[in-house]
Protein backbone atom coordinates (compact mmCIF):
# COMPACT_ATOMS: atom_id res chain seq x y z
CA UNK A 1 0.00 0.00 0.00
CA UNK A 2 1.63 3.49 -0.89
CA UNK A 3 0.23 5.99 1.42
CA UNK A 4 0.86 9.97 1.67
CA UNK A 5 1.66 12.17 4.59
CA UNK A 6 2.57 15.85 5.11
CA UNK A 7 3.83 15.46 8.67
CA UNK A 8 7.83 15.28 9.51
CA UNK A 9 9.97 13.90 12.39
CA UNK A 10 13.11 16.32 13.09
CA UNK A 11 13.59 15.11 16.54
CA UNK A 12 16.80 13.63 17.13
CA UNK A 13 15.93 9.93 17.88
CA UNK A 14 18.93 8.17 20.31
CA UNK A 15 16.71 5.14 21.05
CA UNK A 16 17.18 3.08 18.18
CA UNK A 17 19.64 0.23 19.07
CA UNK A 18 23.12 -0.17 17.26
CA UNK A 19 22.25 -3.32 15.51
CA UNK A 20 25.75 -3.45 13.79
CA UNK A 21 27.98 -6.75 15.09
CA UNK A 22 31.49 -8.08 14.92
CA UNK A 23 32.05 -12.25 15.39
CA UNK A 24 35.97 -12.99 15.54
CA UNK A 25 37.09 -15.85 13.25
CA UNK A 26 40.38 -16.23 11.55
CA UNK A 27 42.31 -13.89 8.78
CA UNK A 28 39.29 -14.22 6.19
CA UNK A 29 36.87 -11.46 6.96
CA UNK A 30 33.65 -11.88 5.89
CA UNK A 31 31.71 -7.96 5.52
CA UNK A 32 27.57 -8.52 5.17
CA UNK A 33 25.75 -5.49 4.19
CA UNK A 34 21.57 -5.58 5.20
CA UNK A 35 18.60 -4.16 3.41
CA UNK A 36 17.47 -0.51 2.96
CA UNK A 37 15.51 0.63 5.50
CA UNK A 38 16.69 -2.89 6.99
CA UNK A 39 18.69 -4.08 10.48
CA UNK A 40 22.23 -5.28 10.60
CA UNK A 41 20.25 -8.33 12.65
CA UNK A 42 18.54 -9.32 8.86
CA UNK A 43 22.67 -10.87 8.83
CA UNK A 44 22.72 -12.36 12.20
CA UNK A 45 21.95 -15.74 11.11
CA UNK A 46 24.35 -16.02 8.26
CA UNK A 47 26.78 -14.16 10.41
CA UNK A 48 26.98 -17.22 13.04
CA UNK A 49 27.01 -19.77 10.82
CA UNK A 50 30.06 -18.14 9.00
CA UNK A 51 31.47 -17.15 12.13
CA UNK A 52 31.23 -21.42 13.35
CA UNK A 53 33.06 -22.13 10.44
CA UNK A 54 36.12 -20.08 11.33
CA UNK A 55 35.26 -16.33 9.19
CA UNK A 56 35.34 -13.19 10.68
CA UNK A 57 32.41 -11.38 10.46
CA UNK A 58 31.71 -7.78 10.48
CA UNK A 59 28.28 -6.06 9.77
CA UNK A 60 27.65 -2.46 9.68
CA UNK A 61 24.42 -0.47 9.90
CA UNK A 62 24.07 1.70 6.68
CA UNK A 63 24.14 5.04 8.19
CA UNK A 64 20.72 6.94 8.75
CA UNK A 65 19.29 3.79 9.73
CA UNK A 66 19.20 4.87 13.75
CA UNK A 67 17.92 8.05 12.59
CA UNK A 68 14.00 9.62 12.36
CA UNK A 69 12.19 9.10 8.76
CA UNK A 70 12.80 12.79 7.81
CA UNK A 71 16.29 12.38 7.76
CA UNK A 72 16.61 8.94 6.33
CA UNK A 73 14.45 9.53 3.54
CA UNK A 74 17.20 12.33 2.67
CA UNK A 75 20.22 10.37 2.18
CA UNK A 76 21.33 10.04 -0.94
CA UNK A 77 23.11 6.55 -2.00
CA UNK A 78 26.59 8.03 -2.59
CA UNK A 79 26.14 9.38 1.10
CA UNK A 80 25.11 5.69 1.67
CA UNK A 81 27.57 4.40 -0.15
CA UNK A 82 30.53 6.56 1.35
CA UNK A 83 30.11 5.44 4.90
CA UNK A 84 29.85 1.52 4.21
CA UNK A 85 33.08 2.32 1.63
CA UNK A 86 34.55 3.76 5.51
CA UNK A 87 33.31 0.76 7.33
CA UNK A 88 35.08 -1.39 5.02
CA UNK A 89 38.69 0.30 4.61
CA UNK A 90 38.86 0.21 8.86
CA UNK A 91 39.09 -3.88 8.41
CA UNK A 92 40.56 -3.59 4.88
CA UNK A 93 44.67 -3.70 6.06
CA UNK A 94 43.84 -6.23 9.02
CA UNK A 95 42.29 -9.54 6.94
CA UNK A 96 44.16 -11.13 4.14
CA UNK A 97 40.94 -11.86 2.41
CA UNK A 98 37.71 -10.08 2.31
CA UNK A 99 34.40 -11.62 1.12
CA UNK A 100 31.14 -9.30 0.64
CA UNK A 101 27.36 -10.33 0.96
CA UNK A 102 24.96 -7.71 0.60
CA UNK A 103 20.68 -8.27 0.97
CA UNK A 104 18.83 -6.25 -1.50
CA UNK A 105 20.23 -2.75 -1.88
CA UNK A 106 23.14 -4.44 0.30
CA UNK A 107 23.59 -6.46 -2.53
CA UNK A 108 24.07 -3.26 -5.06
CA UNK A 109 26.28 -1.46 -2.52
CA UNK A 110 28.74 -4.44 -2.59
CA UNK A 111 29.04 -4.73 -6.04
CA UNK A 112 30.34 -1.18 -6.12
CA UNK A 113 32.90 -2.52 -3.58
CA UNK A 114 33.78 -5.21 -5.66
CA UNK A 115 34.28 -2.62 -8.57
CA UNK A 116 36.34 -0.52 -6.44
CA UNK A 117 38.67 -3.01 -4.75
CA UNK A 118 39.05 -5.98 -7.20
CA UNK A 119 42.43 -7.24 -5.68
CA UNK A 120 41.18 -7.03 -1.94
CA UNK A 121 37.65 -8.66 -2.37
CA UNK A 122 38.18 -12.27 -3.21
CA UNK A 123 34.31 -13.33 -3.98
CA UNK A 124 31.18 -11.80 -3.44
CA UNK A 125 27.47 -13.30 -2.78
CA UNK A 126 24.26 -11.08 -3.63
CA UNK A 127 20.82 -12.05 -1.89
CA UNK A 128 17.65 -11.13 -3.63
CA UNK A 129 19.27 -8.07 -5.61
CA UNK A 130 17.37 -5.00 -6.17
CA UNK A 131 17.67 -3.50 -9.64
CA UNK A 132 14.14 -3.71 -10.92
CA UNK A 133 11.01 -3.37 -8.12
CA UNK A 134 9.26 -6.25 -9.95
CA UNK A 135 8.21 -8.75 -7.40
CA UNK A 136 4.65 -10.13 -7.24
CA UNK A 137 3.40 -8.76 -4.20
CA UNK A 138 4.71 -4.76 -5.28
CA UNK A 139 1.69 -2.84 -5.31
CA UNK A 140 -0.08 -2.02 -9.28
CA UNK A 141 1.08 1.96 -8.33
CA UNK A 142 4.37 1.18 -8.83
CA UNK A 143 4.33 2.10 -12.04
CA UNK A 144 3.73 6.01 -11.27
CA UNK A 145 7.36 5.96 -9.55
CA UNK A 146 9.34 7.65 -12.37
CA UNK A 147 6.69 9.96 -12.35
CA UNK A 148 7.06 10.60 -8.62
CA UNK A 149 10.73 10.33 -8.64
CA UNK A 150 10.93 14.01 -10.78
CA UNK A 151 9.33 15.80 -7.94
CA UNK A 152 9.51 16.83 -4.18
CA UNK A 153 6.20 14.46 -3.60
CA UNK A 154 8.80 11.71 -3.30
CA UNK A 155 9.48 12.59 0.10
CA UNK A 156 6.45 12.72 1.26
CA UNK A 157 4.99 9.28 -0.66
CA UNK A 158 5.59 5.98 1.70
CA UNK A 159 5.38 2.21 0.62
CA UNK A 160 3.88 0.91 3.48
CA UNK A 161 5.38 -2.87 4.04
CA UNK A 162 2.16 -5.13 3.61
CA UNK A 163 2.28 -9.11 3.22
CA UNK A 164 4.39 -11.48 3.20
CA UNK A 165 6.67 -8.71 3.82
CA UNK A 166 9.25 -10.41 2.64
CA UNK A 167 9.12 -13.84 5.09
CA UNK A 168 7.62 -16.83 4.00
CA UNK A 169 8.03 -18.33 7.77
CA UNK A 170 4.89 -17.80 9.33
CA UNK A 171 6.57 -17.44 13.41
CA UNK A 172 8.93 -14.88 12.10
CA UNK A 173 5.82 -13.22 9.47
CA UNK A 174 3.31 -12.98 12.40
CA UNK A 175 6.22 -11.24 14.77
CA UNK A 176 7.31 -8.78 11.88
CA UNK A 177 3.34 -8.47 10.75
CA UNK A 178 2.59 -7.80 14.63
CA UNK A 179 5.06 -4.33 14.32
CA UNK A 180 4.40 -3.11 11.37
CA UNK A 181 0.44 -3.55 11.57
CA UNK A 182 0.14 -1.52 14.30
CA UNK A 183 2.98 0.64 13.97
CA UNK A 184 3.13 4.51 13.09
CA UNK A 185 4.32 6.50 10.60
CA UNK A 186 7.29 7.15 13.18
CA UNK A 187 7.23 4.77 15.21
CA UNK A 188 10.80 3.56 15.66
CA UNK A 189 10.43 1.05 18.56
CA UNK A 190 11.34 -1.91 17.10
CA UNK A 191 13.63 -0.55 14.00
CA UNK A 192 16.76 -2.60 15.57
CA UNK A 193 14.83 -5.70 14.84
CA UNK A 194 12.54 -5.37 12.33
CA UNK A 195 13.52 -2.51 9.98
CA UNK A 196 11.36 0.44 9.21
CA UNK A 197 7.47 -0.24 8.94
CA UNK A 198 7.64 1.86 5.78
CA UNK A 199 10.09 2.76 2.76
CA UNK A 200 10.06 6.24 1.38
CA UNK A 201 9.55 6.68 -2.04
CA UNK A 202 12.58 9.05 -1.93
CA UNK A 203 14.49 5.79 -0.64
CA UNK A 204 13.06 3.98 -3.68
CA UNK A 205 14.69 6.47 -5.88
CA UNK A 206 17.76 6.40 -4.49
CA UNK A 207 17.32 2.64 -4.97
CA UNK A 208 17.24 3.18 -8.22
CA UNK A 209 20.18 5.65 -9.13
CA UNK A 210 22.19 3.51 -7.17
CA UNK A 211 20.95 0.22 -9.72
CA UNK A 212 21.41 2.26 -13.04
CA UNK A 213 25.14 2.97 -11.60
CA UNK A 214 25.86 -0.57 -11.17
CA UNK A 215 24.61 -1.52 -14.16
CA UNK A 216 26.87 0.48 -16.19
CA UNK A 217 29.52 -0.80 -13.44
CA UNK A 218 28.91 -4.47 -14.70
CA UNK A 219 30.78 -5.22 -17.73
CA UNK A 220 33.90 -4.24 -15.30
CA UNK A 221 33.46 -6.07 -12.42
CA UNK A 222 35.06 -9.07 -12.61
CA UNK A 223 34.59 -10.49 -8.57
CA UNK A 224 33.45 -14.23 -8.68
CA UNK A 225 30.27 -14.21 -7.94
CA UNK A 226 27.44 -16.24 -6.63
CA UNK A 227 23.35 -14.77 -6.42
CA UNK A 228 20.51 -16.38 -4.50
CA UNK A 229 17.29 -15.47 -4.46
CA UNK A 230 13.65 -16.73 -4.10
CA UNK A 231 11.61 -18.06 -7.16
CA UNK A 232 9.05 -16.29 -5.48
CA UNK A 233 10.75 -13.24 -4.52
CA UNK A 234 7.58 -11.24 -3.66
CA UNK A 235 10.09 -7.55 -3.88
CA UNK A 236 12.08 -8.48 -6.83
CA UNK A 237 12.04 -11.13 -9.32
CA UNK A 238 15.15 -13.30 -10.12
CA UNK A 239 15.29 -11.62 -13.06
CA UNK A 240 17.64 -9.02 -11.25
CA UNK A 241 19.66 -11.96 -10.41
CA UNK A 242 20.07 -13.15 -14.04
CA UNK A 243 20.59 -9.43 -15.05
CA UNK A 244 23.20 -9.46 -13.12
CA UNK A 245 24.87 -12.80 -14.60
CA UNK A 246 24.24 -11.75 -17.69
CA UNK A 247 25.78 -8.54 -17.98
CA UNK A 248 29.00 -9.19 -15.47
CA UNK A 249 32.44 -9.04 -16.34
CA UNK A 250 33.31 -11.94 -13.74
CA UNK A 251 34.32 -15.89 -15.24
CA UNK A 252 33.04 -17.42 -12.03
CA UNK A 253 28.94 -17.15 -11.74
CA UNK A 254 26.19 -18.66 -11.21
CA UNK A 255 22.18 -18.23 -10.24
CA UNK A 256 21.00 -20.35 -7.59
CA UNK A 257 17.09 -20.55 -6.98
CA UNK A 258 15.52 -21.65 -3.57
CA UNK A 259 11.94 -22.92 -3.87
CA UNK A 260 10.50 -21.90 -0.18
CA UNK A 261 11.58 -19.05 0.23
CA UNK A 262 10.48 -14.96 -0.09
CA UNK A 263 12.84 -11.90 -0.20
CA UNK A 264 15.15 -11.53 2.89
CA UNK A 265 16.29 -15.91 2.27
CA UNK A 266 18.55 -15.32 4.71
CA UNK A 267 16.38 -15.82 7.90
CA UNK A 268 13.53 -17.39 6.18
CA UNK A 269 12.42 -20.98 5.52
CA UNK A 270 16.08 -21.97 3.86
CA UNK A 271 18.05 -20.02 5.54
CA UNK A 272 20.53 -22.78 6.62
CA UNK A 273 20.83 -24.02 2.68
CA UNK A 274 21.13 -20.51 1.88
CA UNK A 275 24.40 -20.15 4.38
CA UNK A 276 25.81 -23.65 3.07
CA UNK A 277 25.49 -22.25 -0.07
CA UNK A 278 27.23 -19.22 0.99
CA UNK A 279 30.13 -20.93 2.73
CA UNK A 280 30.65 -23.27 -0.27
CA UNK A 281 31.14 -20.56 -2.71
CA UNK A 282 33.73 -18.56 -0.10
CA UNK A 283 35.69 -21.54 0.94
CA UNK A 284 36.63 -22.03 -2.82
CA UNK A 285 38.37 -18.81 -2.36
CA UNK A 286 39.64 -18.65 1.26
Amino acid sequence: MIIFSLREDWRKIQDIPDSSFFLEGDKNLCFLIHGLTGTAKEMGSIGQRLNRQGYSVYSPMISGHNQSLSILKRKKWQELYSQIKNEFLKYESKYENIFVAGLSFGALLGLNLSYEFPRKIRAINCFSPTLFFDGWATPKLKILLPIVYKTPLQYYFYLKEEFPYGIKNERLRSRIENFYKKSDLFDYSKVHLYGYPVIPVSSMHQNSLLAKHVMNLLPEINTPIQLLQAKEDDVTSPKNSYYIRDHIGSIDKEVVLFEDSYHIIIADQQRDEVAQKTLDFFNKYK
